[in-house]
């Protein structure tokens, strides 16, 4: 497996502000509009296969998600799509705020899917088991049901939750 060289944020920052690096965010694009890094392209990871992306000469990309494990488990998959030097911006974006560097905050955006799937996912959970342990025992299958499509969408990639969320109001963009 290709291993992408770490840069830490300071280090990120100045190179963003001479021009020296281009910064890509892998996260998905609902994270990417809830909270990003100022100049920072969205190329999700999702997505990724069918980037090219092409530089200047004298620039580096540099790749970050939110805390640096998605970046670093998939290095190979970015390194082969950049014609030039790739870095990895160590700890990701949470590196980045902890460094007190500034970022571009949008609290109107919907929260990241998969916090609303976590959400959706422990309250239907705990509703099932509140059910089955004071009304009647076939609540308990809610619990259940709500595991087995957890189980499935971790295997499979494929989130029953995460499409019917995509399509609530507050989801949906202008």
């Amino acid at each position: 497996m290709s291993t992408l060289t770490k840069i830490d944020p300071k280090t990120v920052a100045d190179g963003l502000k001479t021009g020296r690096f281009h910064l890509i965010d892998i996260r998905e694009t609902d994270e990417y509009a809830r909270e990003h890094i100022a100049g920072a392209v969205s190329i999700p990871l999702s997505r990724v296969e069918q980037a090219d992306v092409k530089l200047e000469a004298g620039r580096t990309v540099v790749f970050h998600c939110k805390s640096g494990m998605r970046t670093e488990a998939n290095c190979a998959k970015l390194a082969a799509r950049v014609d030039g030097d790739a870095l990895i911006l160590e700890g990701g974006l949470d590196a980045w705020k902890k460094a007190g560097l500034p970022v571009k905050d949008n609290a109107k955006a919907p929260l990241p899917m998969n916090r609303q799937v976590q959400i959706t996912a422990g309250t239907l959970v705990l509703a099932g088991a509140l059910i089955g342990t004071f009304l009647h025992p076939a609540g308990y299958a809610l619990s259940g049901f709500i595991g087995a499509g957890l189980i499935f969408a971790g295997a499979s990639g494929w989130c029953g939750m995460a499409n019917v969320l995509a399509a609530m109001p507050w989801n949906r963009t202008a």
